[in-house]
């Protein structure tokens, strides 16, 4: 469960859903499962960008203020400054990855699954009336 307070502790506990996610999509049962695992997984990859870039502005913050530094005090602010830069292009590269996935999201609205073998499946409505994504 989130503690929207620890930071380390809300980390591991997404390390290990996604974990689970990655063995869940091994294999796909009910592919209408689909369009509602992209739609997380946008929303879940545009947080974890603004948590890189928040977790890039602490060390950006902390090298002006020149607190929170670890040694040397010029090798500190290198470090800091490195962790920073490679934080903000990780953020920058998540919101990129997260475009793609809402893309993706966007065009699985417009497939209607059926299944041929079994009589009582019951189709997923057209979600392309719904005009784009729907988080």
């Amino acid at each position: 469960m989130p503690t929207f307070e620890n930071p380390a502790a809300d980390a591991d506990e997404v390390q290990a859903a996604l974990r689970a996610l990655a063995h869940a999509t091994r294999s796909i049962e009910d592919p209408r499962q689909i369009y509602s695992v992209l739609g997380s997984l946008t929303s879940a990859v545009a947080s974890l960008s603004q948590s890189l870039h928040q977790l890039a502005t602490f060390h950006d913050n902390a090298a002006m203020k020149g607190v929170w530094v670890a040694g040397d005090s010029r090798a500190g602010r290198a470090a800091t400054f490195q962790v920073s830069w490679e934080l903000h292009r990780a953020g920058e590269i998540l919101h990129q990855v997260s475009d793609s996935i809402a893309s993706a999201h966007n065009a699985e609205s417009r497939i209607t699954y059926t299944h041929r073998d079994l009589p009582g499946f019951a189709e997923a409505t057209n979600r392309s009336a719904h005009n784009g994504l729907q988080l």
